[in-house]
């Protein structure tokens, strides 16, 4: 519910311009509000409920291969791009100070991004599910999606902190460099999916990846854009929300160049030596976010559910198993299930994990001042997640690489018990935007209390 615009007098140029600050607030997160709730909804529906669907057909067939690529594909770009994409080009528009300076009705930016981002996830959805029209519609999705990242970056370059007293411009923070690494990762994602739509749409006979490149890909936007994203989002918000000992910025640098190397590695095919590199940078981002240390202050819990700490340390363990088994699955001669598993690991042991603990941490602030709906059910789906993460990646090992016949009737068990989690988060989110600001809420207080008076 909006609060209600102030009265200003004629003339009262302090109250006009409190007015304006509270218009372009709330313009700012009725977008950012947008971008979220179109997030949810490719988590949900093209990306966790696909998966389910996905999944349910190839344990009973007991047949990795039994589903269409391009179904699995179509899947994990709703997912990535869809939910993922959404939530950090939203937080991303909201987050520039240029943004605060616009009128309301001029963040064209923002809106252009948001209709071009949407229409080319779902465009790529209907490709890879239907087939529909692909040798138009897969590069046209493709080109959708560059041409909003470059409406993103253009705006987002155009801001310059402001200078000091000196005139001097002032150093960007260390995680503003780990969040550069983790865009200019999404860039060369979406330029790697462009060239690939294309030349599928000249040369191909399917609208899905070959497996090499495929596998090459699925490397560059995993650990290219999204490690990266949370690396420096961590760093910024960690210290503050888990009162951890100050980073160590040294060696978060030291974390960004051991992945990127190994990421090119990965790209040039030499995975054996890029597996290691990936490992190595999953561990020694314990040291130098100090994960690995106890905190020297209270963690900041007022409003979300007490186990937020927990689920933080637990992503990150996830992080570093996703890379063990990547280990694992470069020397194995039969690899699939065990690159499925360290995939799935890293998208939602890690990933997912910390937007459902950072996101209902955060975006209720973000939203107009809100408070989040129910911390217990953010307990609720992070738990739930863990669970259904561990059965999956555990069963997709056991199951794939035949070892255990049984595992294959565990899959499913998995994706249902994610599918609740996802649905769960989205429920509290949802809530949290239909809830009163706080604002309104002390707006109403002190109106009951002059009509007392």
């Amino acid at each position: 519910m909006a609060t209600q615009p102030l009265r200003v007098q004629p003339g009262d140029a302090a109250a006009e311009q409190i007015e304006i600050t509270r218009q372009r607030e709330m313009a700012l997160s009725r977008m950012l509000m947008t971008y979220i709730t179109t997030g949810l909804f490719f988590m949900l529906l093209p990306g966790t409920f696909l998966g389910l669907w996905s999944l349910f057909a190839i344990s009973a067939a007991q047949k990795p291969g039994f589903v269409p690529a391009a179904w699995i594909q179509a899947h994990g770009h709703a997912q990535v791009f869809g939910w993922i994409g959404s939530f950090i080009l939203g937080i991303g528009f909201y987050s520039i100070p240029k943004m605060r300076r616009a009128q309301a009705f001029a963040m064209w930016e923002a809106w252009a991004c948001w209709a071009m981002w949407t229409s080319g996830v779902v465009l790529r959805w209907l490709v890879g599910l239907y087939e529909w029209h692909w040798r138009v519609a897969m590069p046209l999705s493709a080109g959708l999606e560059l041409l909003a990242f470059l409406i993103f970056f253009r705006t987002v370059s155009s801001h310059r902190p402001a200078a000091g007293a000196d005139g001097v411009q002032p150093k960007l923070d260390r995680w503003i460099l780990v969040v550069i690494a983790g865009t200019v990762g999404l860039f060369a994602t979406l330029i790697a999916n462009s060239g690939e739509s294309v030349y599928l749409a000249l040369h191909g006979s399917s609208p899905a990846f070959a497996v090499n490149f495929d596998q090459r890909f699925l490397v560059l936007m995993a650990w290219g854009f999204m490690v990266p994203f949370v690396w420096g989002f961590s760093a910024r918000w960690l210290p503050t929300f888990l009162g951890l000992r100050e980073m160590w910025e040294r060696g978060l640098m030291l974390v960004v160049a051991m992945n990127t190397t190994g990421v090119v590695l990965a790209l040039w095919g030499i995975f054996r030596v890029a597996v290691f590199l990936l490992l190595a940078a999953a561990l020694v981002s314990w040291v130098a976010l100090r994960l690995a240390m106890p905190a020297i202050k209270p963690a900041k819990i007022q409003g979300v559910h007490r186990s937020f700490p927990y689920f933080v340390r637990l992503a990150y363990g996830w992080l570093v198993v996703a890379a063990a088994l990547g280990v694992w699955a470069a020397f194995a001669q039969h690899s699939e299930g065990i690159w499925g598993a360290s995939r799935h690991a890293l998208t939602v042991g890690f990933i997912a994990t910390m937007v459902f603990a950072i996101g209902q941490r955060v975006l209720p602030a973000f939203s107009g001042m809100r408070l989040l709906y129910s911390p217990r059910l953010m307990g609720l789906n992070l738990g739930l997640l863990a669970i259904g993460c561990l059965l999956r990646v555990s069963s997709e090992v056991l199951a794939y690489q035949g070892i255990l016949a049984l595992a294959w009737k565990t899959l499913p068990v998995s994706a249902v018990l994610e599918l609740t989690a996802v649905t769960f988060f989205a429920v509290n989110m949802i809530s949290t935007f239909l809830s009163r600001p706080i604002t309104a809420r002390l707006v109403s207080i002190d109106q009951a209390r002059r009509r007392a008076v």
